[in-house]
């Protein structure tokens, strides 16, 4: 299988890695992570205007650059180089993924919004008795009049802070783990009975608690079809699940370049240990990890279009290399720098932090395996 880029691609990756090396050093996202705010607002503004790149993955009718998860891909793999905090997954991956299958009304004019910067959106799925369930739910859509009342709470909504919508799950039928009964909504933040507690994330992000009281949303907020919103969910969710094999894929080249170009310059008994046997074989086995996720990524993107089955195993598969990668690489990169590479100063520490989270971001490596193994055997059968 062909893994070379096009050369629109290879611009796009040019174009990006570009304005991150001029723009976001380790020291400028110290700060960004610092400050008040969390994010740069100007470099989103950047982003849509300058780079062009909210729109990397949608239709040029709609606005976009005419490409798709492979665009989505580039983007997320710089990103990942970076550390970049700007909610590009939330937004163009998740949102955008949402309004392009979903068939919604609004989509074209939500995601021209997009593309130009001013829209945010944030994924509220999360509930705390959940895990990676994602029919789990107790918050709840009641028809109302011909709109709906929305009521609940959602966990860990990344970029919530910064989001103008709220992409929702909630269940307008059946028990709380029926497959069926699960519909997806699109809320203003801003609506009445909307409430945020804001909090940062280890990995420097930042993230709300958001609480549904009494939301009252027009019928147009539905995203689809009533009840049977889980095989949309589930495709986005694959589909954010391989942007952030991308992302992690950039990390893990951080923290393998970082460790070797260490070991490099740090001497024990007169020598770079770098020259020690024992770590060489470590950081052979770092670099091949890197390798495999990068391979196991690569078809887990190229795969997104194939069917459910295909897709959902070739995601699983890469989520679960990408798991593996993230504790093996991160845990080796900590111990070969020893207690300085936990040290807010230094690089490292922040790399491992986001791998850290990125392992268990839309199931771990357990729930990945558990899923494959059911597919295989459902076709098997």
């Amino acid at each position: 299988m062909d893994f070379n880029f096009t050369e629109e691609q290879s611009m796009l990756r040019d174009t990006v890695a570009s304005f991150l090396q001029d723009k976001y050093d380790f020291e400028t996202r110290r700060k960004i992570v610092a400050s008040e705010a969390g994010w740069r607002p100007d470099y989103w503004k950047a982003f849509a205007e300058e780079l062009g790149i909210l729109g990397a993955p949608f239709s040029e009718e709609l606005g976009g650059l005419g490409g798709g998860a492979v665009e989505n891909m580039i983007v997320m793999e710089e990103f990942g180089k970076a550390l970049v905090v700007e909610p590009y997954l939330g937004t163009v991956v998740i949102g955008g993924g949402f309004l392009k299958h979903s068939g919604y009304a609004g989509a074209a004019d939500l995601i021209g919004k997009i593309i130009g910067g001013e829209a945010i959106l944030a994924f509220a799925y999360a509930e705390p008795q959940a895990r990676y369930t994602w029919q789990d739910l107790k918050t709840t859509a009641k028809k109302d009049g011909s709109g709906w009342t929305l009521n609940g709470h959602k966990a860990v909504v990344v970029g919530a802070p910064w989001a103008t919508h709220l992409v929702v799950t909630a269940r307008t039928g059946g028990g709380q783990r029926d497959t069926q009964g699960v519909s997806v909504f699109l809320v203003d933040k801003n609506a009445k009975g909307v409430v945020t507690r804001d909090y940062p994330t280890v990995d420097g992000l930042r993230a709300s608690e958001v609480f549904f009281e009494n939301v009252s949303l027009p019928a147009d907020a539905l995203i689809g079809q009533e009840g049977a919103g889980l095989p949309l969910v589930q495709k986005v969710i694959d589909e954010a699940t391989a942007a952030i094999g991308a992302e992690a894929v950039g990390v893990l080249r951080k923290l393998h370049e970082g460790t070797l170009d260490y070991a490099k310059q740090r001497k024990q008994f007169g020598a770079a240990i770098a020259s020690f046997q024992v770590l060489q074989h470590r950081m052979v086995d770092m670099f091949i990890n890197v390798e495999q996720s990068v391979s196991m990524t690569y078809m887990a993107n190229i795969k997104l279009d194939e069917s459910d089955d295909e897709r959902a195993k070739a995601v699983s598969a890469a989520k679960v290399q990408i798991g593996r990668a993230c504790k093996f690489v991160g845990q080796n990169a900590i111990q070969i720098h020893g207690g300085m590479g936990m040290t807010d100063e230094l690089a490292i520490g922040h790399y491992f932090k986001r791998a850290t989270m990125i392992e268990g971001l839309f199931g771990s490596v357990d729930h990945h395996l558990r899923r494959y193994e059911a597919l295989s055997i459902d076709k098997a059968a």
